[in-house]
């Protein structure tokens, strides 16, 4: 086996590659930084309207993406997706102008007319653009565009069919984005309803040739019977395409990053040459593509990433290999790694340089400590999607899992969780609560084990992930150390 170990002079290409997230959030990414896994092609094929995934992994990275002709371009063959598609919002998490109702504009739109008929207005204005009637381009609310689009049916589809026949005479497509749908609303009723009324107007939209929603959904949002509760919904919800990622396309995500990087880039390419040196690179649009063996061959990648990591997880193999070590530790229950959670531990582990006497770039320690400060910014994106998780979790810290249910239902008890989050539902103060929360714990624990935050053994006892646990400060025999403070 090849013995090569990366120089030291990597560090600083890592910490090149691997921005903040913090500064990356809500922008395009380079086509250096683009990793296209196999499995989220088709979410990007036009003719997949819909497309699941957990927070982090991808949605609005794509939703971004798509709207971007350089990355469409360089997608294109992988996907179907075309330089020259019509892509427009039809919703998504920062304001644009008029472009689309706001929430609180949805909110009220939802009391007067039903949600598939507000969406097909949006779908309507985003398509038909300077060629809708002058009446309609002349409305300035949104209440009064839909009850236009109410009135006049049969000019609506109409006009949407002859768009369709002039973009399938030109081989093109008008794509519809729609994201963030979690802040189309406060409570879930309401959003359940706008989400069925939209997954309505992409059953309707089918029957086009080259008229296109692309709607990024969380799995809990069309977990409810709520949302699927219409005719022919399995039509939308089995040809969903799932954004998972699997250990090698994490990996390979690492790679792209390495390879593409000005200070990375040199010092990594060269590393592979000394490794594999059958493997041969090559550049398209000024982008460093990652061979196919390194992104599909695991024996490759855990022999590059051991020759940044070192062969084990402590003094000897006892304590595990860094290779599957990492990405098992920022798995939720459902066994599901975050691409933006495994960059963020490689970082953090990058910056700790407690161990400067090392072999190695990093340091075992130094990865556990990437996967603690990972926990922690997992932590914060969980609670900006779900601000109930704190009220959940806060009063279990210092309990060691696996643990019994009971532990954690007197907890709640001794903190009046669950009576807390019923009085916040009640004052209208708690955005998106648990959907069981009226059924108290036990509707409270199926909700988390539903969500993959929690597990539950064979024996019945309760288990957090590691991604979590760390940063809630749970303890663990044996595991990564909870954070302190």
């Amino acid at each position: 086996m090849n013995k090569y170990v990366f120089p030291k002079d990597l560090r600083e290409g890592i910490l090149s590659a691997i921005p903040e997230q913090s500064s990356q959030h809500g922008k395009a990414l380079s086509l250096g930084q683009t990793y296209l896994p196999v499995a989220h092609a088709k979410a990007l094929d036009p003719d997949v309207m819909l497309v699941e995934g957990m927070r982090g992994a991808g949605k609005s990275v794509w939703f971004i993406a798509l709207q971007q002709p350089e990355l469409r371009r360089w997608l294109g063959n992988s996907t179907g997706i075309s330089e020259d598609t019509y892509v427009t919002v039809g919703f998504g998490e920062a304001p644009r102008g008029d472009d689309f109702p706001t929430k609180d504009t949805l909110i009220a739109a939802v009391k007067s007319f039903e949600p598939r008929l507000i969406w097909k207005t949006v779908v309507f204005r985003q398509i038909s653009k300077a060629k809708a009637p002058k009446t309609f381009l002349r409305l300035t609310k949104w209440a009064d565009r839909i009850s236009w689009v109410k009135e006049h049916p049969e000019e609506t589809d109409a006009l949407l069919y002859k768009i369709d026949e002039e973009l399938q005479a030109k081989g093109l497509h008008h794509l519809v984005l729609f994201d963030a749908l979690d802040r189309t609303a406060d409570d879930w009723t309401t959003m359940n309803l706008l989400v069925r009324g939209l997954l309505q107007v992409v059953l309707d939209m089918r029957s086009s040739q080259r008229l296109r929603l692309k709607v990024f959904v969380r799995p809990d949002q069309l977990a409810d019977s709520a949302t699927r509760n219409f005719p022919d919904a399995s039509k939308v919800l089995n040809g969903a395409a799932i954004l998972e990622w699997s250990r090698r396309d994490l990996f390979g995500l690492l790679w792209q990053y390495l390879a593409n990087d000005p200070i990375a880039g040199p010092i990594f390419r060269g590393g592979i040459e000394q490794i594999a040196p059958k493997i041969r690179w090559s550049e398209i649009f000024g982008t460093w593509n990652v061979p196919v063996e390194l992104n599909q061959d695991e024996d490759i990648q855990k022999e590059i990433f051991h020759a940044i990591t070192g062969p084990w997880m402590g003094r000897d193999q006892r304590r595990g290999f860094p290779y599957s070590w990492l990405p098992s530790h920022l798995c939720d229950a459902n066994g599901k790694a975050s691409p933006r959670s495994f960059l963020a531990a490689l970082r953090h582990a990058t910056l700790d340089d407690a161990h400067g006497d090392h072999d190695h770039v990093l340091h075992f320690e130094s990865i556990k400590r990437g996967v603690q400060e990972a926990s922690k910014i997992r932590v914060g994106e969980l609670e900006e999607d779900f601000p109930w998780m704190s009220n959940l979790f806060k009063p279990l810290k210092g309990v060691t899992v696996p643990c019994l249910f009971l532990d954690i239902e007197n907890a709640w008890q001794e903190h009046q969780v669950i009576e807390t989050l019923l009085q916040k539902v009640k004052a209208k103060t708690l955005r998106l609560p648990p959907q069981r929360l009226k059924l108290g714990a036990i509707g409270v624990l199926q909700d988390l084990l539903e969500l993959g935050f929690i597990e539950q053994l064979k024996d019945k006892r309760i288990n957090l992930p590691d991604v979590y646990r760390v940063g809630y400060g749970l303890g663990r025999r044996g595991g990564v150390r909870p954070l302190k403070g």
